[in-house]
Order: structure tokens, then sequence, then C-alpha cells
């Protein structure tokens, strides 16, 4: 590591624990509003904020002209569906393993881009994707005892968190950073909006929506703003010491998690989970590695 990479970690990291604030306020809120309409409202207020400062610094252009709309639906859809499962996920099972369990993210990423973008399917990410699956077992063998197929909630928040990002390679370039965040803001509102009118009227209890308590709404507003600032420090990382450089920084989402957990939620880490856990994290670092060291046989000397 360079001396100049240290602060662009830093960052990253401060970044990556800081989510873990709202992850948290979430699993306190436990039922007392359906998820759907939590992850609206949150979007909800991200879209607006981000718009404002877009049409501060950038005008109308980029909202008149916005680029491959219907790959911006996809990527709304995407991270509409991973924040709605997995707000449910943690009200039913212990916050650190579900973090673990969202944390096969990067492997879902590499079967759709080889899937969807062509780019080739090495024998290092078939293997990590074993790892991380027999991980996967592992942690959710006490899971299914207890909550049954709902378990399996993390996992969807880590497709579509895979969505959002083999989506993001394919419209890469196609507008500023800030743009870009705008506009799957926008789009994933509609779509958590929609998906919350659907919930409400599906006759699932869970999903029915009622007008909660004012402290439901400033919960809700302290998770959009930290998770904003989380992102601004993840991108304050990224911008000093680079994306490949800082990637390892997400898995401090993990001890915070743990910690928050046992502290405030008498969450006891259970071993055995623990250690599906780190397979998870060492299959995702070993995709990371690889990568790096590809990049970096095909530098020029």
């Amino acid at each position: 590591m360079q001396q100049s990479d240290r602060p662009g970690l830093l960052f990253a990291l401060a970044g990556f624990c800081t989510l873990t604030i709202g992850d948290s306020i979430v699993k306190g809120i436990d039922g007392a509003w359906a998820p759907t309409a939590i992850a609206a409202w949150r979007y909800g207020l991200g879209a607006l904020g981000l718009t404002a400062i877009l049409l501060m610094k950038e005008g109308v252009q980029p909202l008149r002209n916005i680029p491959n709309p219907g790959m911006q639906w996809l990527r709304g859809a995407g991270v509409g569906v991973a924040t709605i499962c997995f707000f449910a996920s943690v009200w039913l099972m212990p916050l650190t393993e579900a973090i673990a369990l969202v944390f096969t993210q990067p492997m879902f990423t590499a079967i759709l881009a080889a899937v969807f973008l062509g780019e080739k399917l090495r024998w290092q990410t078939v293997a990590a994707t074993l790892v991380a699956f027999v991980g996967v077992l592992i942690v959710l063998r006490p899971n299914f005892a207890e909550i049954g197929l709902a378990a399996l909630l993390p996992l969807g928040a880590a497709f579509g968190m895979s969505v959002l990002v083999t989506a993001n390679r394919a419209v890469a370039g196609r507008g500023s950073a800030l743009a870009m965040q705008a506009y799957v803001a926008l789009f994933a509102t509609v779509i958590l909006v929609a998906a919350m009118v659907l919930g409400h009227f599906s006759g699932l209890a869970q999903l029915e929506v009622h007008w909660p308590v004012w402290h439901i709404w400033a919960r809700v507003a302290i998770i959009a703003v930290t998770a904003s600032a989380a992102h601004w420090l993840i991108y304050m990382g990224t911008e000093r010491a680079g994306a490949a450089t800082v990637a390892p920084m997400t898995y401090g989402q993990l001890i915070a998690a743990s910690l928050i957990g046992y502290f405030f939620f008498a969450e006891v880490p259970d071993l055995t989970a623990m250690a599906g856990a780190a397979l998870i994290v060492m299959a995702g670092l070993w995709l990371w590695y690889e990568g790096r060291v590809r990049k970096g046989t095909k530098a020029p000397a």
C-alpha cells in the first residue's frame, strides 16, 4: 500500500461503516412500518436531495436527456429489490448474518456480467462462487430452521445489488457521477412507490401501509442522510485511492454490524455462522485480488 492510498482507504472504511448506522436504525424499526414504505421514503428523500444538487450544478439538461432510460429503469429496479429484501431481512435475522449474506453480491455480479455483458467467466470466479455458496449454506443453517424461506431475503438483496452494478457497467460514462446517482434514486423511488401501493393492497399484513408515528419518519430521514454521507465518503475514498484499492474496505461493515448487533440488540455471534461468513468474505477478497492481478498483468511496463 502506498502512503498516498491511506487517506482514501480511511475515507472508504468510514463510509462503509457509516452504512451500518442506517442498517441498525432499520433493524430498530422492526416491523413498525412496512419495508416497502421505508424504502420508498428513504429513496424519495434521496431523490429530492440529489435532484436539487444536480439542478444547481448541471442545470436541467441531464434530466431532459436521460441516457438509456431502459437501463435506468433496470438500475432502479435492482436497488429497489435489494432495499426491500434487506430491510425485511434484518428484522428476521441477526444483523451480522444478513450483511454477510449480502456480500455474495460480487459473485452474482460476475455471473451476470458474463451472461449479459459478455465478460469472460474465469475459473477463479467459478471457484470463488462455490466457496461462497458453501459459506451461504453454513450461515443459512440456523436461520432456515427458525424463519424458513425468509432466510433467503439477503440473497435477494445481493442479487438486486448485482443487477444494479451490472447495469452501472452498461451505462458507464453516459453521464456524471452525480447524474447517475440522481437517476438511480429517481427511478428507484417510482418503482418503490408502486411496490408500496401493490403491497398495501396485496392482503399481506406485513406490507400494509399505515400513517406512522412521527419518530418513524425521523428515523427514515436519518437513514437517508447517513446513507448519502456514507456514499460521499466512499466516493472520496475511491477518488483518492481507486475503486480496486478501496474495495476490501466494504468488509468493515461486517465488523461494525457485529459490534452494533452485540451492544444494541444483544445478538451474540453464532460461531458456526461466522465461519460461513468468513468463507463468503474470503471468496470476495479472492475475486478482488485476482481482478487486481489480472489488471496488473495487462498494464504496460
